[in-house]
């Protein structure tokens, strides 16, 4: 209870501080437009990269997997399962960086733990 008091208070200065607020927000926007994670399937078959700003950025397949897919459609099935897959977890780890980024951010202005902080600051 006394740490959501803290929180609170800590709110209440940032609120008359706007300025504090925006750059601890522009911080973290910037460190995810700069942040890559790699998500992959298959043993590597499937390899994504995403920004921290839930953009996919690259798709890679491997090369067996691509001449596969022009001779089978099973194989075509497997490779677009392997791509979801990747895609989904390179999004998993970037929504990770973002929670950490958003993190580090409440720590520095005395606010963690604060429910519904990741859209104050991740927005």
């Amino acid at each position: 209870m006394f740490d959501q008091i803290k929180s609170l208070g800590a709110i209440a200065g940032l609120l008359k501080n706007k300025e504090k607020l925006r750059e601890a927000a522009d911080r973290v926007k910037a460190k995810m437009e700069a942040t890559r994670v790699i998500g992959e399937a298959g043993a590597g078959a499937a390899r994504v990269v995403v920004s921290g700003t839930m953009k996919v950025l690259e798709v890679e397949l491997a090369p067996g997997l691509v001449q596969g897919m022009n001779a089978d459609p099973r194989t075509r099935a497997l490779a677009g399962a392997l791509i979801a897959e990747a895609v989904n977890e390179g999004l998993r780890r970037a929504q990770f960086a973002m929670k950490e980024a958003v993190e580090e951010e409440s720590r520095a202005l005395g606010i963690e733990g604060l429910p519904g902080l990741e859209n104050l600051l991740g927005s």
